[in-house]
């Protein structure tokens, strides 16, 4: 089955208990979700097609253009509460037990927002979530690196500032091309000094020195790392330190940045023994969800059910979760593998 056939999960990969670990607030708004708060600010022009307009894109630049332009219209601290507690939902439906969430918080500070108002109205969301679908959320600040290393440090401030409230991680975003790690040594070491957790997308549009340089930043876990198997040194380095990759199929194909399916390295991946977990990255940009990402690898690259087990289980190795709560959700994990 072809990548864009969009692959019906089957009731074994809907079963599995999942975590999802790449995974971005703004990125999981569905058009429906959007038209209504384009409503909500008066917009009455805008319509079911004029919105889904905005997901369009052919290519890496033009989706972060598709991302830009989606969260120019998150204006309310509501409308954040809202788009959290859509996601838990969906999150819910995927059983999706816990998931690490990215807020643009870059984007927030660029566009002049009142960033505390935004973080209290994201809480109300995650708790109403939290309640009303039993799914474990945890928040991850992110930078927008070609925003350049002053700017990554506020984003950084605000996340140690509101780090005892559900913010477990710094991660940096946006155009590698533009912005190499190396910029943000001070700040990822500001994070790792106050206890925060560290990740970074490397490796997604560009090679493998920029695995190398989030490693040297002190990333836990990597976003993408698509380009690290032009690496021999840097596989074996991942493998051995099992590094987790957070590997999400569907958008490296649909951004361009990997030409095909069949090129995705994910198989081999997992075969030459990296921690590699499945997410969704943005899903309604992608038109995905995380057990449709279970399902395509399935169906293109012959993972069997024992081997989704296994990325199952390490979605939640790889979490950023105090060790006894991470120890629940394995066990919950093992016992409903050994129910089923």
């Amino acid at each position: 089955m072809g990548l864009f056939a969009n692959p019906t999960p089957s009731a074994f990969v809907r079963s599995l208990p999942k975590a999802e670990l790449h995974l971005h607030l703004e990125g999981a708004i569905d058009p429906a979700t959007l038209l209504e708060i384009q409503r909500s600010h008066g917009l009455r022009e805008a319509s079911l097609a004029s919105t889904e307009k905005l997901y369009r894109y052919s290519d890496f630049a033009g989706f972060l253009i598709s991302f830009k332009d989606i969260t120019a219209h998150l204006k309310a601290p509501a409308d954040y509460e809202l788009i959290t507690y859509r996601m838990m939902e969906r999150l819910k439906a995927d059983n999706v037990l816990h998931a690490e969430v990215y807020i643009s918080v870059g984007v927030c500070l660029y566009r002049k927002q009142e960033f505390p108002e935004i973080f209290e109205a994201l809480e109300r969301g995650r708790m109403r979530g939290e309640k009303d679908f039993g799914v474990s959320l945890l928040w991850i600040f992110d930078a927008v690196r070609h925003f350049g290393p002053a700017e990554a440090e506020r984003v950084a401030q605000l996340a140690v500032h509101y780090q005892d409230r559900n913010v477990v991680g710094f991660g940096i975003g946006g155009d590698e091309k533009r912005a190499g790690p190396e910029l943000f040594r001070e700040v990822f070491a500001y994070c790792a000094d106050h206890g925060l957790r560290l990740t970074a997308h490397a490796g997604e549009t560009s090679g493998p020195e920029s695995i190398w340089g989030a490693l040297n930043l002190r990333a836990e876990r990597i976003g993408h790392g698509l380009t690290a198997y032009q690496d021999p040194d840097l596989i074996q380095e991942l493998s051995q330190r099992q590094v987790p990759v957070e590997i999400c199929v569907t958008s490296n194909v649909k951004t361009g940045v990997c030409s095909s399916i069949g090129e995705h390295p994910v198989k081999r991946y997992f075969d030459e023994g990296l921690m590699v977990t499945l997410n969704t990255d943005d899903p309604a940009i992608f038109c995905t969800s995380l057990s449709r990402e279970y399902q395509l690898v399935q169906e293109n690259f012959g993972f069997t059910d024992e081997h989704l087990r296994e990325l199952a289980r390490n979605s939640f190795e790889a979490a950023f979760l105090p060790a006894e709560k991470k120890l629940e959700f394995l066990n919950m994990f093992d016992a409903a593998i050994a129910a089923k």
